[in-house]
C-alpha cells in the first residue's frame, strides 16, 4: 500500500465524525449513523484505491449502509480490503456519552478476516502483555500475567468490560481476583485500543462484543504492537453455517492476530465524535469544525495524532 493512503483514510473518518457529531444528544442514533455513513461513502469515492468492504454494516439489500462486498474508491490500485464502522457508538452519540468514534481500517486484498455479524469473545492487551494472555485461561491467571508484565499489582489493574447482563459472571471473577473494572455502555473498539496507551488507564479488555469490531480492533493493535484474541460465538445453526460460508472452516477456533489481519501491513484511522480518553470529540464554531484523529500503520509502527480545522462553507459535501 502507498504511504499516502494513511492520510487519505483519515479524511474519511474526519468527514464521518463531523457529519454524525451534529446529532449528539438528540436521542436519534439511526440518524447519526446514517449521516456518518453518507459522509464516509462520499469521501471514499475520491480516494485512489480499489477497495472492497469486508467488514461493514450488513449485506447489499441493507444499503444505504456500507455493505459487505461494496466497492469503494476511484477503481485503480492499490487493491485493498476495507473495514468500516462509520459510527462506533451510535447509542453513545444519541445520549451524549464518551468514546464515540468513526473508524476505518484497510489492508492488502485478502488480509482481513471476513467476520460475520455476530458476537465474539475477546481478550485484548497492550504491547507489554503480548504473548502473556490466553483467552482460554482463567480470568485470574490472565490478570496475574498482565500485572507481572506491566510491573503492577493486580489491584492496580483496570479491566474494561461492556456493561451487559451476559458479563455478570465475568465481572464477579475480575472483582474476586482484585482488579478494578471500568464498565462501558458501548464502544469496545475504542476500549481495546486504550489497552495500548498507558495514559488511558486501561490494562486489559475482557468479554464478548461484535465480531466485526474485533477485526477493527485487531488492525489497530497490530499497528500499536498489542494483541487481541477472539472466538466467534454463533448462537444457532444458521449463524454457524454463515461462518462456514464465509470461509471459517472451524467457527469455534481461537482467532489470533494473524487470523484476524494477515501480513505485515495495515492502516487504521479513527476520529473522535464525542470526547474520550484518547481522542477529543468534534467541536463546532460557526462555519468551523475541529477534529481530533489518530492514524497508524503497521508496517512502520508510525502513530500520528492529528488536529484538523475545517472550513465547512468550502466543503459542502465534507470532502475534506
Amino acid at each position: 500500500m502507498e504511504r499516502s493512503l494513511t492520510m487519505e483514510i483519515v479524511r474519511v473518518t474526519e468527514a464521518a465524525a463531523i457529519a454524525s457529531a451534529r446529532w449528539m444528544g438528540f436521542g436519534k442514533k439511526d440518524e447519526a449513523d446514517s449521516a456518518a455513513t453518507e459522509a464516509m461513502r462520499t469521501v471514499f469515492d475520491t480516494i485512489p484505491m480499489r477497495g472492497t468492504v469486508v467488514i461493514g454494516e450488513g449485506e447489499m439489500d441493507e444499503a444505504p449502509m456500507l455493505y459487505i462486498g461494496e466497492r469503494l474508491g476511484l477503481g485503480y490500485l492499490p487493491e485493498v480490503d476495507v473495514a468500516v464502522d462509520p459510527l462506533e457508538g451510535t447509542n453513545i452519540v444519541a445520549k451524549g456519552l464518551w468514546n464515540a468514534i468513526s473508524v476505518v481500517a484497510v489492508a492488502n486484498r485478502g488480509c482481513l478476516l471476513h467476520a460475520p455479524d455476530m458476537y465474539m469473545d475477546k481478550i485484548a492487551v497492550g504491547p507489554k502483555a503480548v504473548g502473556k494472555v490466553d483467552i482460554d485461561a482463567p480470568v485470574e491467571d490472565n490478570l496475574k500475567a498482565v500485572a507481572k508484565a506491566s510491573g503492577k499489582d493486580i489491584e492496580d489493574l483496570v479491566a474494561v468490560v461492556l456493561d451487559r447482563p451476559r458479563h455478570a459472571k465475568l465481572i464477579e471473577e475480575i472483582r474476586k481476583a482484585g482488579a478494578r473494572i471500568k464498565l462501558i455502555p458501548d464502544g469496545d473498539v475504542a476500549a481495546a485500543i486504550h489497552t495500548a496507551f498507558p495514559d488511558t488507564g486501561v490494562d486489559i479488555l475482557f468479554g464478548s462484543g461484535g465480531a466485526p469490531e474485533g477485526v477493527l480492533a485487531a488492525v489497530a493493535l497490530k499497528c500499536l504492537g498489542g494483541e487481541i484474541q477472539g472466538r466467534l460465538l454463533p448462537e444457532d445453526e444458521e449463524q454457524f453455517n454463515r461462518c462456514v460460508s464465509m470461509g471459517l472452516k472451524d467457527p469455534n477456533k481461537v482467532l489470533r492476530m494473524e487470523d484476524l489481519v494477515k501480513g505485515d501491513d495495515a492502516i487504521f484511522a479513527a476520529t473522535g465524535v464525542t470526547d474520550g480518553e484518547l481522542l477529543k470529540g468534534v467541536r463546532y464554531q460557526g462555519n468551523l469544525a475541529k477534529t481530533h484523529s489518530v492514524v497508524m500503520r503497521a508496517k512502520t509502527g508510525t502513530v500520528r495524532f492529528m488536529e484538523g480545522t475545517h472550513r465547512l462553507e468550502k466543503k459542502p459535501n465534507l470532502i475534506l
